[in-house]
């Protein structure tokens, strides 16, 4: 069955079962509402024993020294302020200074009383508001509202679940319905309010632009709705001011097609963007199916247009894990990291995994694709973001996780609740987008991001670099020279060309150094995928053991036995390893077959946000949630191509 059937049978029972189930939702969603209600939330935020852990010391904003080797710079580029109408129903009127500032190493406090702070600022950050409601709180300020327009703008000042579900329900439908009634039904005003809101934005993008010390980018969400709450969203980065005049919506553009030709045809001149999918699990199966919402197969010519406009994927968020599932390919016990949905079964279509919402089976896709229409149009870039909906860039410590909806998650009581039916628990804080650049600037980090040159964290602040070569120096990963990695080599994002009348095989260069507010280093792995006779293949590989030794016959690293002390959420800093450097040689390495690399590395275990969030609260653990989680980063890969492919 096509999508475009299925979701106007998706529409056809939430009309039939809607109301029924909104009840149910609104009985087990009830947010407050009156000063009283407030005030009893914020006692209870009070009452949290916030000092019954350790948490590292708080550090200034400082600038990074220019580097032509390139510093890595650690940013949010998926971050929502009380502009998205979804946060501001859910209590958010944290604006947009207030969450650049908060990026910047200044403290916040929700409405619900609980404290938000970073340990360390952010080097980056781009806000990234639902451009779908743009305007909708302009609107409600101006003249000659219908009395239609004042009951909407009324509903907007109460957080509401049922609020959200009733505007996202609009978007759900195919097309999505364009009625809002605060701008009295007028698409002139409309158009008009939302660009006055996109305006805004890149006003106070550039009041917090410092270059070389913290970077802000002109961005905004592209939001179509999925059924069962699924999503095919991406965010649009700018690289300077020179922007459309008006932010495409999904309004505007039906499919991510139609959005990659409207922002073609509109940024012009000096302007340049490029888009990043994300949610990838919660897609339903069409993040790297080849087609649209509406069942709309893909040309080459759409397949080129993603290969022009989409270098980047985003792997990492509050909502779940991307890069792989356990179900799938190598039995990767990894995959199961901070999983969101389980696999699907036979005939299930929403509200779980598909192969093709993975972002290792994206790579492997791409492999073939390029077989066929002569460019690798899912050759992307990794990273990790946040999608907080609180206005905190970059909040994504497991002990100062607030939730990421306002009231919805917020204080401890409400996060640690057993009959929230959000699933609350299965959310995690979000990663970190880490850029490999020159200098702190809209233009570098930009342009790394178009070449790649960039990994994804799960929060922490792992420093991570990858290069291959077929002749990279053989004491590079004792001398750590950069220069010889640059010159004999390419980083994570490149490409090299393999010769088959020289076959000789590939090298990575992988380098991983810790957190230093955190727990040590557990391993280092390197994850391959290649075509095979037509078939894919992939393979992970542990290629360096911190504090364990390598088992021959498994190939895999020893556990380390690092500790973790579920009283007070310590960790052992003496078992695992500060920094892990190899130089590792593919062993199976064949000429003849194009190939992808990565590296990840795995980090001891230290408490998850629900074992803090117990502390607080003076309770065990739940038994329905990991005490403990092992964080990870993943870097870009680089591409080995065969045949006339050029070199770097």
């Amino acid at each position: 069955m096509s999508w475009k059937k299925w979701v106007g049978l998706a529409v056809l029972a939430a009309a039939i079962f809607g109301g029924y189930r909104l009840l149910l939702i609104s009985n087990a969603l009830s947010l407050p509402n009156t000063e009283e209600d407030i005030a009893m939330v914020r006692d209870s935020a009070s009452r949290q024993a916030e000092q019954s852990f350790y948490r590292p010391e708080r550090q200034a904003l400082e600038a990074q020294a220019a580097n032509p080797l390139k510093n890595v710079y650690f940013g949010d580029l998926h971050v929502h302020t009380s502009i998205s109408s979804d946060a501001y129903l859910f209590g958010n009127r944290m604006d947009m200074d207030t969450a650049y500032r908060i990026a910047q190493g200044e403290s916040g406090t929700l409405r619900t009383g609980e404290r938000i702070e970073l340990t360390r600022p952010l080097d980056f950050a781009a806000l990234t508001d639902h451009a779908e409601t743009f305007g909708r709180r302009i609107a409600c300020t101006g003249p000659d509202l219908s009395a239609a327009g004042i009951e909407e703008c009324d509903k907007m000042e109460s957080p509401s679940i049922l609020g959200f579900l009733e505007l996202r329900s609009r978007a759900q439908q195919r097309p999505p319905v364009r009625r809002f009634d605060v701008f009295n039904d007028d698409p002139v005003r409309e158009r008009d309010y939302a660009a006055q809101t996109w305006q805004k934005i890149q006003d106070a993008a550039d009041r917090h632009y410092q270059p070389g010390k913290f970077t802000t980018f002109a961005a905004y969400e592209y939001s179509p709705a999925l059924p069962d709450r699924g999503k095919l969203h991406r965010n649009i980065v700018f690289r300077s001011m020179d922007v459309p005049k008006y932010a495409v919506s999904s309004f505007d553009a039906i499919s991510e097609i139609e959005l990659w030709k409207e922002l073609e045809a509109t940024c012009t001149i000096d302007c340049q963007f490029l888009t990043i999918p994300h949610n990838l699990n919660k897609t339903w199966g069409l993040a790297f199916s080849g087609e649209t919402i509406d069942g709309v197969a893909y040309t080459e010519a759409d397949w080129k247009l993603r290969e022009r406009n989409e270098p980047l994927v985003e792997v990492f968020q509050i909502k779940g894990n991307s890069e792989c599932s356990v179900a799938f390919g190598a039995g990767d016990e990894e995959c199961g990291f901070e999983q969101f949905f389980p696999p699907c079964d036979e005939g299930q279509e929403t509200s779980c995994i598909y192969p093709t919402s993975m972002a290792r089976d994206g790579l492997q896709t791409g492999l073939a694709l390029e077989d066929k229409i002569g460019v690798n149009p899912l050759e992307f870039g990794m990273i990790g973001s946040t999608d907080t909906h609180n206005s905190n860039p970059g909040d994504t410590e497991e002990w100062d996780y607030r939730g990421a909806t306002t009231f919805a998650s917020s204080p401890a009581e409400r996060r640690m609740s057993t009959d929230n039916v959000t699933g609350i628990r299965l959310n995690n804080p979000g990663g970190l987008a880490a850029v490999w650049a020159p200098d702190n600037t809209r233009e570098a980090l930009f342009d790394a991001m178009q070449r790649k040159e960039v990994y994804a964290t799960s929060g922490t602040r792992i420093k991570l670099r990858m290069f291959a070569g077929f002749e990279l120096p053989t004491d590079i990963a004792s001398t750590g020279d950069l220069a010889a990695a640059y010159e004999h080599g390419v980083p994570m994002g490149g490409r090299l060309n393999a010769n088959a009348a020289k076959p000789t095989a590939v090298s990575l260069f992988a380098w991983a150094v810790q957190d230093p507010d955190n727990a040590p280093l557990a391993k280092l792995q390197v994850v391959k995928g290649w075509i095979e006779a037509g078939t894919r293949q992939e393979v992970v590989f542990d290629v360096a053991c911190g504090g364990s030794t390598l088992n021959v016959t498994t190939g895999k690293c020893e556990a380390n036995n690092a500790q973790v002390n579920l009283n007070d959420c310590s960790w052992d800093p003496s078992a695992g390893a500060a920094e892990l450097k190899t130089l590792w040689t593919d062993p199976d390495f064949s000429p003849q077959e194009d190939a992808f690399y990565y590296v990840r590395v795995v980090q001891n275990p230290t408490c998850r946000w629900t074992t803090y969030d117990s502390l607080r609260l003076g309770r065990e653990p739940p038994t329905d949630a990991a005490a403990t989680v092992t964080e990870m980063a993943w870097g870009s890969p680089i591409w080995i191509k065969t045949g006339d492919n050029p070199e770097k």
